[in-house]
């Protein structure tokens, strides 16, 4: 009998409703802050361009550094507890982040947040699947892989609803009350589960952090100070370093933190990449999004977080239904058609901003059908890969890719945007000491040609979202050969021992 069958909860569906808010809760969080940031521009805190970024980035870059640990304490030490910890951690730095002063305590209080967000995501897996009974366990973690889809589109409605009733303070107030509201259902529903004996792995956990940070800095500055500066390439080679090193110390332990080896397995690797791809393409559209509804169509901060539900109608109704797909189907047909739409979904959108709603609406249902289709089958698959025991390990896998998905996509989209941008700024702008970034400073240079700024943004955003479609078709074009290569293996693995 497995560990994860001598664990499983009496209370199934009332568990999987519990890390499903829990998941939620963390993921839209990063989509709530961007629609803060006009608030937070003009707020007393005053913030320049660059602590502006860094508001948004700081939680993106801890969570992201910290979540593979997360994960592994939660296996060590016991996942519910973990999970707890994370929430009222979370919680904490909410309310610091609401009663900011300054920028730094601000700042302190959203990387207090992702440490939080760090420690409750990948725990949410290890629960779920020591909660459930193998034979449930595919279709848990559909429902679940859909829902860190969704924590995106939940945080642009939310979030736009408590910006429109209140100020960012008010945001992270009602954060603050959730998060704590998810840790005592996570304290009455959850059951303890069987803990790993492994020790933990201090220096191979500290060199995955550092090349994380390393990594994720070069990313979130190339597109403010350039590409090729030196802060850019230095970032990048010091994460190639310490990358390298990472892997010669894991390669030597006892118990590494994550076994580089472990991505010889072919689906492991594949499910990586393939989540890193579509994040990569959903995160560049929650980017340009309530900006381009805001500015192309005039719509309000509410209007804009509410035009994006159409993508989550086939995310909520096929979710349940995609492991039988894939058993009849296959993953391969599965992730074909799901990067498919995803990719044609990108490309219709950049054509439709000045179109009616319906159609914008249109293609945000086929980027949904593509978001349920691929979540599921790829985090099914990336939980499989690894035994019941790391299941935490296997949660913070695929948070981390999540997350390097989601800073590139901000990062690309973000640069095609202001090059864009910039290039289709009217004649006098062009000749402006600094060139006008951002349609706010070109307004405030040039009020009198505030609809030409507009048409300059909505030209930069439709020529982004280009971009990003023809990434993500790419990018995915190598997900799905490998995931075919794959499955054709575990075929033959499958006759063979058969046979034998």
């Amino acid at each position: 009998m497995s560990p994860g069958s001598l664990n499983s909860s009496r209370r199934p569906g009332l568990v999987l409703a519990c890390v499903c808010a829990c998941t939620i809760l963390v993921v839209s969080l990063i989509a709530a802050i961007n629609l803060a940031v006009p608030q937070l521009a003009t707020s007393g805190l005053h913030p320049s361009s660059s602590e502006l970024l860094w508001i948004v980035d700081a939680y993106i870059v801890v969570f992201a550094c910290l979540v593979i640990p997360g994960g592994a304490a939660g296996d060590r030490f016991g996942r519910k507890g973990v999970l707890i910890v994370g929430l009222i951690i979370f919680a904490a730095g909410a309310a610091i982040s609401a009663a900011s002063v300054n920028v730094a305590s601000l700042l302190l209080g959203r990387a207090i947040t992702g440490a939080g967000a760090a420690l409750v995501l990948p725990n949410c897996v290890g629960v779920l699947v020591h909660s459930t009974a193998p034979k449930r366990r595919s279709r848990s973690l559909a429902i679940w892989g859909v829902m860190t889809g969704m924590g995106g589109l939940v945080g642009n409605i939310g979030g736009a609803a408590l910006l429109t009733i209140g100020s960012w303070r008010t945001l992270f107030v009602a954060i603050v009350s959730i998060s704590l509201l998810c840790a005592l259902w996570t304290a009455l529903a959850v059951r303890r589960s069987s803990r790993s004996p492994r020790s933990l792995d201090p220096a191979g956990t500290a060199l995955l952090i550092t090349t994380t940070i390393s990594l994720l800095i070069g990313i979130i500055e190339g597109p403010e100070v350039g590409w090729n500066s030196y802060v850019v390439i230095a970032a990048f080679a010091v994460s190639a370093v310490l990358g390298v090193a990472w892997v010669m110390v894991e390669l030597r332990v006892r118990h590494p933190l994550l076994d580089p080896r472990l991505f010889r397995i072919p689906m492991l690797s594949t499910a990586s990449i393939g989540m890193l791809v579509m994040f990569f393409g959903s995160f560049g559209l929650f980017y340009l999004n309530a900006s381009l509804l805001q500015y192309g169509r005039g719509y309000s901060v509410l209007q804009a977080g509410l035009a994006i539900m159409p993508m989550t109608v086939p995310m909520l109704l096929g979710a349940r239904f995609v492991p039988d797909m894939v058993r009849r189907i296959g993953i391969f047909a599965t992730l074909s058609v799901a990067f498919l739409a995803i990719s044609i979904g990108l490309c219709g959108l950049s054509y439709a901003a000045n179109q009616p709603y319906l159609a914008y609406a249109a293609w945000l249902v086929l980027i949904g059908i593509g978001f349920a289709l691929a979540l599921p089958c790829l985090t099914a698959e990336l939980t499989a890969a690894l035994p019941t025991e790391q299941a935490g390990i296997a949660g913070g896998l695929q948070s981390a890719t999540r997350e390097f998905g989601s800073a590139l996509g901000v990062a690309i989209v973000g640069t095609v945007l202001t090059e864009s941008f910039t290039r289709h700024l009217p004649a006098s702008l062009q000749h402006a000491d600094p060139i006008p970034r951002t349609v706010a400073e070109a307004v405030a240079a040039a009020p009198a040609q505030q609809i030409a700024i507009i048409n300059s943004f909505t030209t930069g955003a439709e020529s982004a979202l280009q971009v990003a479609s023809i990434i993500t078709f790419i990018a995915s074009v190598f997900v799905v050969a490998a995931a075919f290569q794959a499955s054709r293996r575990r075929h033959e693995q499958s006759s063979t021992a058969a046979n034998g």
